[in-house]
């Protein structure tokens, strides 16, 4: 996030959410934009293909189909540009680019935007006119933005949109992504990344690569990995002999479920750590026992880039051990498998006593956790960029300049999805969470309590699709996509758009990733959850 939870839920005079089903995935900030919308009178525009919990407070809905995210927002800057209703002040003085982004977004005129994405033209002149009358205002997103083979464009048009609105670098406005796990961010930061090492220092930097191998007696080439799609395909292949698993679920949350699960089979030797069974741990060739989050000390970095401390409040069960310390084990015995030499760098020998010493090496490598330690966030953490034991932390980014110095707009062209509607696949499936589960489901689905409360995965149709079908409420049916299919309850509900068939991906029973498309986005090698083709049936005598 370019801004914090706090000048967001403050300052913001409008709020553009696109996807992002906040109130249900993020629902701290969710529960703040209401209270901005009812008690400041704020304006809220939400962009989703479904009627999600809080477009009942949104001043607007825009109703896109999944998959037109760009010619949508495209659209949008049409209006701001055609009407010169942008912040021409903000585009001269912080901004390059901006001729070719009004050459290429003059074809998207409102009628022309509304062909492709369902929106209708007057709803999108309403939208441009809401946000250039109410800033700051900030853009916030999720999943539903990034899973796309268009992601990386779809995140280049959002940050479009709020230049041209000069809501960057104030109080109120930025690009805001909503991380989808605690501690996403934080994963990120140190190097999860397949293109970067803490702190986002580009792998292929020389003098980056020559830092950490001075720090550490070796790395890795400076050639980019693979990311876990990737990684999978790769095993199928026998190119990738060996996997880790830590904290995830492949066989469950990857796309296209029924290849990720036969490449995992097809792995050499597979270890997977864990704090519970899983729908991967059954292909493990070792499992190594995880502490859980309320079991370890160590740190999360949230959403808004604020490293906050964790810490232990009940032991781990059984031979439970925290991720670190096996780790450092791990690491230790490889070294002398391999006979490497332990004191060849500062810190090569992996002699760590406990997690603080991990993050003071953490703060001597990385520039923008250089003045984080311990002491300093014991109480409520500190926001990154932090450089020195004296700086503050950062609440908003690009205050003055861009981290690149002018701020560059992307002439970004709508392409539609890999798959599209066709007769034989007419439907447009996209899933997404509930507020009662979590994820793959490995953890809620073990409370007994939100079981009861949401007990089962649910097919939603709106009701024009639904009536066509003969598909009645509660009717059990099948969706099928080219990769595979599943059963499941149909829940007829003018939630989803006409056309638009969502599930959510908790339940294992009815897996929805069975069906998800795995094609990647080409540069962020994100694949493509939020957009694929199905076909519903209804079925005979409802198994």
């Amino acid at each position: 996030m370019t801004n914090s939870i706090e000048d967001i839920s403050d300052d913001a005079l409008a709020y553009f959410i696109i996807g992002s089903n906040t109130t249900e995935n993020h629902p701290v900030i969710g529960m703040r934009i209401r209270q901005a919308v009812k008690q400041r009178g704020a304006k809220l525009v939400v962009a989703d293909p479904r009627r999600i919990p809080i477009t009942d407070f949104a001043t607007l809905h825009l109703r896109q189909l999944p998959g037109t995210d760009i010619a949508l927002i495209n659209g949008i800057m049409n209006v701001l540009i055609a009407e010169e209703l942008y912040d021409k002040q903000f585009v001269a003085e912080r901004t390059e680019g901006f001729e070719e982004l009004r050459a290429m977004v003059a074809k998207y005129t409102p009628e022309a935007t509304a062909e492709i994405t369902g929106v209708p033209a007057d709803d999108i002149r309403k939208a441009a006119h809401i946000l250039a009358e109410n800033r700051p205002g900030a853009l916030l997103y999720a999943m539903g933005i990034t899973q796309h083979t268009t992601g990386h464009q779809n995140v280049l048009s959002c940050a479009n949109l709020q230049m041209l609105l000069g809501n960057m670098g104030v109080a109120g406005g930025g690009v805001n992504p909503l991380r989808g796990q605690n501690n996403v961010q934080g994963a990120c930061d140190m190097g999860c990344l397949v293109n970067f090492y803490t702190g986002y220092q580009k792998v292929m930097d020389e003098a980056v690569q020559a830092k950490f191998a001075q720090a550490w007696g070796k790395t890795s080439s400076q050639k980019v990995g693979l990311t876990v799609t990737e990684m999978l395909h790769a095993a199928e292949r026998g190119e990738v002999k060996g996997l880790f698993v830590l904290g995830e679920n492949p066989g469950m949350t990857d796309p296209d479920a029924n290849h990720a699960r036969k490449a995992l089979a097809a792995t050499e030797f597979l270890v997977v750590q864990e704090i519970l069974s899983s729908e991967t741990t059954p292909y493990a060739d070792v499992i190594l026992p995880g502490a859980a989050f309320a079991e370890k000390d160590g740190t999360f970095t949230n959403t808004e880039r604020r490293v906050q401390m964790v810490r232990h409040a009940v032991t781990p069960p059984g031979q439970a051990r925290p991720d670190w310390e096996i780790l450092v084990d791990l690491a230790r015995r490889i070294q002398k498998r391999l006979g490497m030499d332990a004191s060849a760098a500062p810190y090569a020998s992996w002699e760590y006593r406990n997690p603080q010493q991990i993050m003071e090496e953490v703060a001597a490598l990385t520039p923008i956790y250089g003045g984080i330690t311990y002491d300093r966030i014991d109480k409520v953490g500190i926001q990154w960029p932090c450089p020195t034991q004296d700086h503050p932390g950062t609440k908003v980014l690009h205050t003055a300049k861009f981290s690149r110095g002018l701020g560059h707009f992307s002439a970004v062209e709508w392409l539609p999805p890999d798959e599209v509607p066709c007769a034989e696949y007419p439907f447009i499936f996209t899933t997404g969470r509930v507020l009662f589960h979590w994820h793959g489901g490995t953890m809620s689905r073990r409370s007994k309590g939100l079981e009861e409360i949401y007990p089962e995965a649910l097919v939603e149709l709106n009701p024009v699709d639904a009536r066509a079908l003969k598909i009645e409420d509660g009717d059990m049916v099948k969706v099928r996509s080219r990769r595979g299919e599943v059963v499941a309850k149909a829940e007829v509900v003018d939630r989803p758009e006409q056309g638009v068939v969502f599930m959510t991906f908790h339940f294992r029973e009815a897996a929805a990733n069975l069906l998800t498309n795995a094609a990647l986005d080409p540069v962020a090698k994100i694949p493509e959850f939020k957009a694929c083709a199905v076909n519903v049936e209804k079925l005979d005598g409802n198994l």
